[in-house]
């Protein structure tokens, strides 16, 4: 069986993260979506572990073949607990390729035997990220359609905006 992972704090899950998630669960017999704790990034998320984790359950409940679990150790020890020999990483531009291609670099220096793969964004959610889905929230804009609904009435909820 070929089991991969997908990292990411998924500060909330975007619909661009969901369709790297999708695309790569029609590659492998299994895809873990591992959810970083994260506590150390920013100022922290804004949505706690078990709230990310349920979101990505919720709008992945179509895929058989794709878990979620919750992490905060390195990732490649992840892998290893997990018998996962591929990392999924999405890519939307030039400047997520330099970062995640160092990340790979040293996870492969830390076990060489784990490949990381990357699947490109499409078009439609190039732009998109979880920090500009915040930002338009926090401000009172429309994030219908860049995040499942569920995550669209959490972040209205948790930032006291309108939908």
């Amino acid at each position: 069986m070929k089991r991969a992972l997908c990292p990411g704090t998924f500060d909330p899950v975007t619909n661009g993260h969901l369709d790297i998630i999708e695309r790569a669960a029609g590659l492998f017999d299994e895809l873990v979506v591992a959810v970083a704790l994260s506590a150390d990034k920013g100022s922290g998320p804004l949505f706690g572990l078990d709230e990310r984790c349920a979101f990505i359950r919720n709008a992945t409940r179509h895929l058989p073949n794709v878990s979620v679990e919750p992490f905060d150790t390195l990732l490649v020890d992840l892998a290893q607990r997990l018998d996962a020999h591929v990392i999924i990483k999405g890519l939307r531009a030039v400047t997520d390729f330099e970062r995640e291609f160092q990340m790979a670099q040293l996870n492969y220096r830390l076990d060489p035997d784990i490949e990381t793969m990357f699947i490109m964004s499409i078009p439609e959610y190039a732009y998109l990220s979880s920090s500009a889905v915040k930002e338009i929230a926090k401000h009172g804009g429309d994030v219908r359609g860049l995040v499942p609904d569920e995550v669209c009435a959490a972040l209205a909820e948790r930032l006291k905006r309108p939908r």
